[in-house]
């Protein structure tokens, strides 16, 4: 006999789940946030839930928010069980569940009336985003943001009924603006470098379009804090929702897997006061910056690194991929030669143990993270984790082999099909575009990078094409695993 998640079903669940130990009734909205999937809940949403259970902050709950249709199910999901969500966190050695309960309320997805008055809301302090690393409208090759985009012009021409989250935000501030309330902070959770500082720069650009006094207004009394966040969440399926029911007893339509490993690191400015976060375990710093990029380029690089190969060898799950003794020697060996030592000193961190935890993180069994997952929307995260590390080693005149090899994997990915020649479903918001390129840069390799979006400067470094042209020329010839085993041996 199993429980179906609810409010009602809370003091039924099995002993060994453990739920909110404070009072939902007790909870105001504090928080919109723009994004609700699986990291949200894995991440914000689990450090309000252990604050909130110490008696603490309880008018900061969250309300979630979205803009696309798509984001329905998952709400419709989360309303018939009351908002809440069981976690399970996993590794070789430990699983736990617990039912969080730090969100109270979901807006539908573009009802943009009740949106912009929910942000318009004094009590609503907080404006916090997992929109992804493509939601930003950031050029790629340029890397800051674009003004021409169509849904960005179209929210500049009609900015009473956006479309797009940065033009609700504006439209929350317009009123909070007239209405004499103090601004939200801004508060980016998504891995892109800079993220308070993206986002800025696309409410402040969005702003200027429509009215630049109000621009001006934005900037000076707006904050948009950086930070770092970090938790592998990988995808709800029916895999994890059969583990949750027989491992716990227990129903939950949209449960969220994770590692037990969690960070966050963040600047401490907020125009309207903040939950006590730093009591439920999160940094808070003066300059993010140093974190942020570490994590990027080791952790998220270190992902794009795997992806490609392990992808084209038909391997399913991260974990077995880091078994693949090819796999985790790539991993190994391009992350200590070409991109920790892009990586700036962080405090109180020493690299090398970084790397060596993000290893046995990537090496969980128990998480479930698959390979398709990491390959997904190339396009928008190689120009963030992948590309400026490459322009960096250029710029020191340092070796780029293995970045080289790298994205020479991606483009014979985004070719669709693997070495045995299993087709590649479409992976990427861009697939028609990549996988047209890709086929193009197997006679002619230089298609690939003159993809100026993507690769900006890097992609006219001759020492860069050269070796590019020839490791996925390799990779045709010899396929992923040959192409491996010559880089690892000095071969290639």
């Amino acid at each position: 006999m199993t429980v179906k998640l609810s409010l009602a079903t809370l003091d039924q669940l099995p002993a060994n789940v453990a739920r909110p130990n404070y009072d939902r009734a007790s909870l105001k909205a504090g928080i919109v946030h723009f994004g609700v999937g699986n990291f949200h809940r894995s991440h914000q949403a689990v450090y309000l839930d252990e604050l909130f259970g110490a008696e603490l902050d309880h008018d900061w709950a969250i309300v979630g928010a979205g803009v696309f249709d798509a984001e329905e199910a998952g709400r419709q999901k989360l309303m018939a069980q009351d908002w809440l969500t069981t976690v399970v966190e996993q590794d070789s050695g430990h699983m736990s569940a617990r039912v969080t309960g730090a969100m109270v309320d979901f807006i539908k997805p573009g009802d943009t009336a009740a949106i912009i008055d929910s942000l318009a809301d004094p009590s609503i302090r907080i404006v916090s985003l997992t929109i992804t690393e493509g939601g930003y409208f950031i050029d790629p090759a340029s890397g800051v943001f674009n003004p021409t985009h169509p849904q960005i012009t179209a929210d500049a021409e009609n900015i009473t009924a956006p479309k797009t989250v940065f033009g609700l935000i504006l439209a929350g501030l317009m009123r909070r603006r007239d209405e004499g309330t103090v601004p939200f902070t801004v508060m980016s959770c998504d891995n892109i470098p800079h993220n308070g500082r993206v986002a800025a720069d696309a409410v402040i650009g969005l702003a200027r379009l429509v009215d630049e006094t109000f621009a001006d207004w934005v900037s000076e009394h707006v904050t948009f804090p950086n930070s770092m966040v970090d938790r592998i969440t990988p995808a709800t399926t029916d895999r994890e929702r059969t583990i949750l029911t027989e491992q716990f007893g227990m129903e939950d339509s949209w449960p969220v897997f994770c590692e037990p490993f969690r960070q966050w690191v963040m600047e401490d400015r907020f125009t309207d006061g903040r939950p006590a976060l730093e009591k439920a375990g999160v940094q808070f710093v003066h300059e993010v910056a140093p974190f942020e990029l570490m994590k990027i380029r080791i952790l998220n690089g270190g992902h794009a690194t795997i992806a490609y190969p392990a992808g084209l060898m038909d391997i399913h799950f991260v974990h077995e991929a880091m078994q693949h003794p090819l796999v985790s020697a790539f991993l190994a060996k391009l992350e200590r030669e070409e991109i920790m030592p892009t990586v700036p000193p962080v405090p109180d961190v020493v690299l090398e143990d970084y790397c060596q935890l993000i290893e046995r993180r990537f090496s969980n069994p128990k998480i479930g993270d698959t390979v398709r997952r990491l390959c997904l929307d190339g396009s928008n995260r190689q120009p963030k984790f992948i590309i400026p590390t490459i322009a960096d080693r250029l710029k020191a005149g340092a070796g780029i082999s293995g970045l080289a090899l790298e994205s020479a994997f991606w483009c014979r990915y985004c070719f669709g099909v693997t070495d045995s020649g299993a087709v590649i479903e479409p992976n990427d918001p861009n697939w028609d575009r990549m996988q047209a390129t890709a086929k193009m840069a197997k006679a002619t390799p230089q298609a690939w990078l003159e993809m100026e979006d993507i690769y900006g400067d890097v992609g006219r470094s001759p020492d860069f094409a050269q070796a590019f042209a020839h490791n996925l020329d390799t990779v045709w010839k010899v396929g992923a695993k040959e192409t491996l085993t010559r880089y690892l041996d000095g071969t290639l």
